[in-house]
């Protein structure tokens, strides 16, 4: 692919409205919602101005120029830099499966195909799958039927619903499930392949795919032995 990110922004739950109203107004409309907690010790908190570990995590991607304007925002409108503001990050996209997850992902955002990332030499990617709730075997038996181990399943919810109707002619339940699945980089395109397949937007579990390049793992060396 060429310059495409998955963006993660890690906030204070208390301030996601903020968050997800100064993306939309950047024209930023699919995001994928999902909770978690910080685990800072209360001296670190202390330090850092936060009140509560309690925090919501908002995925997006986008291309570099979306970036590079709504970064400037997150520092100048929400003083994402501050002592308890949050953080936000963004990890290159190694491919996508199909021009219908591309579009819907990218919605308005104009992208001109370039090279493959330019990390080329890893050997492992994580595949990440954004599907309706409750299709998750249907999706780790397509990706087994390809060679995959196993997966991870978070919960969250979805935005951007039309989109969908315009992009890929579905409506999309709000509901969703992401799976991790990391693999071997050669084994990438065929567990694509599969989950596009047989758990893809044409089936009831309307799964979307795409992927991360791992620069390293740890733990997988018996189960690919």
């Amino acid at each position: 692919m060429g310059n495409i990110f998955l963006m993660t922004a890690i906030v204070d739950r208390r301030d996601v409205n903020k968050y997800s109203d100064l993306f939309e107004e950047n024209e930023l409309h699919v995001m994928f919602l999902s909770l978690g907690y910080g685990t800072a010790a209360n001296d670190i908190l202390d330090y850092l101005g936060l009140e509560s570990t309690e925090k919501a995590v908002i995925f997006s991607v986008l291309e570099d120029s979306s970036w590079i304007t709504i970064k400037k925002q997150l520092e100048k409108k929400l003083k994402i830099d501050a002592p308890g503001g949050g953080i936000a990050f963004i990890i290159p996209l190694s491919s996508i499966g199909g021009r219908k997850t591309l579009n819907y992902l990218l919605e308005h955002q104009e992208f001109q195909k370039e090279e493959e990332s330019t990390l080329k030499e890893t050997s492992h990617d994580l595949i990440v799958v954004i599907a309706q709730q409750g299709y998750t075997e249907m999706i780790m038996n397509a990706a087994r039927s390809a060679g995959a181990y196993g997966g991870t399943v978070i919960h969250a919810k979805g935005t951007g619903t039309e989109a969908a109707e315009k992009f890929l002619g579905v409506t999309l339940a709000t509901e969703k499930e992401i799976i991790y699945i990391v693999t071997k980089t050669e084994q990438k395109n065929p567990i694509m392949k599969a989950i596009m397949e047989h758990a893809g937007l044409d089936t009831k579990a309307k799964a979307i795919a795409f992927s991360l390049p791992v620069t390293d793992t740890a733990g997988l060396r018996l189960i690919e032995d």
